[in-house]
């Protein structure tokens, strides 16, 4: 399974993003990284794109610990977040009893 999480910043804040993610706990053996990928959307701002793998038996684990990684930057003005758990689509075919 897959938490995607997303974040969008001034360029102004950059500096201060970056020293907080700097500070950032290693990640637990069970998860594996992909990214942050970083873009800039022109009158957005700075956008990261982050995927968290990790087993289903630890979904629980998971969301905990990644909700946690983004309550880092809280109070960084004009910080935004979102993450969620996304399956894949042989998962969600199941789910409706397609699979």
């Amino acid at each position: 399974m897959v938490i995607v999480g997303i974040m969008m910043f001034p360029p102004e804040q950059s500096k201060e993003i970056g020293k907080r993610f700097l500070a950032f706990p290693p990640l637990p053996p069970y998860m594996t990284l992909k990214g942050p990928y970083i873009t800039h959307e022109v009158g957005e701002g700075i956008k990261t794109v982050t995927i968290y793998e990790f087993d289903q038996s630890k979904t629980r684990e998971a969301i905990e610990f990644v909700s946690n990684r983004y309550t880092t930057f809280y109070g960084v003005p004009g910080y935004t977040c979102s993450h969620g758990v996304w399956l894949e689509a042989t998962e969600a075919l199941k789910m409706i009893g397609l699979a």
